[in-house]
């Protein structure tokens, strides 16, 4: 493979404190040098004028749905959006069929990524055997698979004993127990956020409290025990509170946001709209302003995605019967770009809680970064790029999203993972372009489509 020279772009990399014009160059899959540097004979000039050059998306919560539910993703399908969505490594959670609880589910997955996959994935393996709550896995075992952590998502860690083992294990081994934090006596039968529109659509509410009491509880446990804790998809501003307080009181626990319950609101839930169907639900505008706010300030460390793919089965039928869940690869940035284009948050910022900061929680520093020596994953956004969302464009098998038909500003034009092309969107008028002739000496100059 040639070297490949990404040239006069605008580098952002939080990592490394970058904001500014400048090249890459990328040699064997690796990023070489960064800065100013001229093309040589034997490069290969990606002229990235005008778009920004980042590192790529780490995506810590994500469903590939494979083994078990292939007819709403796989891997395959699942990276390939990804890689649309400028996502270079993804963490997939286990409630699959058979759930990724042992070390031969492990590996299955990470052969088949391996084999099929687009770009990196990373498994997460359950805390409890079958995702049942009631004994838990051989963490040491699973650990040494080569896992990102462990969770029972899409349930929360059933009992306070299961839990103050779970983070006792952490402590040691030293990887997080991603928590999906709710108190299911007060959401049984819940359908959106207990509140104006639940009432009005006449569907069981499921309040904010019943995910604040599980943060609670879980918080507590870990003031206690030590150890590692992670809380995934955060939707309330009483739950961003909690976590505030708690890091101010010195207690080390991290948590996500989704790029949903950062901007939509339950009122997407109108007309018995089962694709706004999500858990935990779409809260109100309050909410999403204290999540904004506390994603600004670091007290909630990272975006994640939560991409939950359906069949239409799952999505065309009664509310109640409807499966919970949002694709969410495709208009992740398109969608987190409102913030950045209202004034509620730096694009740098925005870029960091989607590179930086979850690679540091996966204790990675091989990605999230343009350094030198560093996997040369990068996305190339257009930040000023006005799209309509087409679910038919999906690449992923999950067409289930509220923001069908909607209008965003901000796409992401092309995904690099190692150094390869792995996405470009259909309008990259860029061209791939390089000199020949002995090195040192000025050749001719040739071009030819990048794509």
């Amino acid at each position: 493979m040639k070297p490949l020279l990404i040239q006069m772009g605008h580098l952002i990399d939080p990592a490394q404190k970058i904001d500014g014009l400048g090249s890459l160059l990328i040699v064997d899959g690796r990023i070489a040098r960064v800065g100013e540097i001229p093309p040589q004979p034997g490069y290969e000039v990606l002229l990235a004028d005008g778009l920004v050059v980042c590192p790529g998306f780490i995506d810590l919560h994500c469903h590939l749905r494979q083994p078990g539910y292939e007819d709403k993703e796989t891997i395959a399908t699942g990276t390939k959006a990804a890689a649309k969505g400028g996502f270079t490594t993804v963490c997939c959670m286990p409630n699959t069929n058979p759930p990724l609880d042992n070390k031969e589910a492990i590996d299955y997955v990470k052969k088949e990524a391996e084999e099929q996959g687009a770009v990196r994935v990373l498994p997460i393996a359950c805390v409890t055997v079958g995702r049942r709550g009631e004994e838990l896995v051989d963490m040491y075992e699973l650990a040494s698979a080569g896992i990102a952590g462990f969770s029972d998502d899409g349930s929360p860690v059933k009992t306070p004993k299961l839990m103050k083992e779970a983070l006792e294990n952490s402590r040691a081994i030293g990887l997080p127990i991603i928590d999906h934090c709710e108190d299911t006596t007060l959401t049984r039968d819940g359908q959106i956020n207990e509140g104006m529109v639940s009432r009005e659509l006449k569907l069981a509410g499921i309040p904010a409290i019943a995910e604040e009491k599980g943060i609670a509880r879980d918080l507590e446990i870990l003031e206690q025990t030590g150890g590692n804790l992670h809380i995934a998809h955060v939707s309330t501003a009483g739950s961003a509170e909690l976590i505030r307080q708690a890091k101010k009181q010195g207690v080390k626990v991290t948590a996500e946001v989704t790029p949903h319950h950062l901007t939509l609101t339950e009122m997407e839930a109108l007309g018995y709209n089962t694709d706004a169907k999500v858990s935990p639900p779409l809260r109100t505008q309050q909410d999403n302003r204290a999540l904004v706010k506390a994603l600004r300030e670091g007290v909630i460390d990272i975006i994640a995605t939560d991409h939950a793919p359906h069949s239409e089965k799952d999505k065309q039928c009664d509310f109640i019967r409807a499966a919970f869940g949002i694709s969410v690869f495709e208009t992740a940035l398109g969608s987190l770009m409102q913030l950045v284009h209202s004034g509620q948050i730096s694009l740098s910022t925005l870029i960091a809680r989607l590179t930086r900061d979850p690679a540091r929680l996966l204790q990675r520093k091989d990605i999230g970064t343009l350094s030198i020596g560093a996997s040369a994953d990068i996305t190339l956004i257009d930040t000023q790029k006005t799209w309509v969302v087409d679910t038919n464009d999906f690449i992923s098998k999950g067409k289930n999203t509220p923001l069908a038909g909607a209008t965003l500003k901000g796409r992401v034009m092309a995904t690099l993972y190692q150094g390869r092309l792995v996405y470009r969107d259909e309008s990259l008028k860029g061209l791939l372009s390089g000199v020949r002739g002995a090195a040192g000496k000025t050749g001719e100059v040739w071009q030819r489509k990048l794509f």
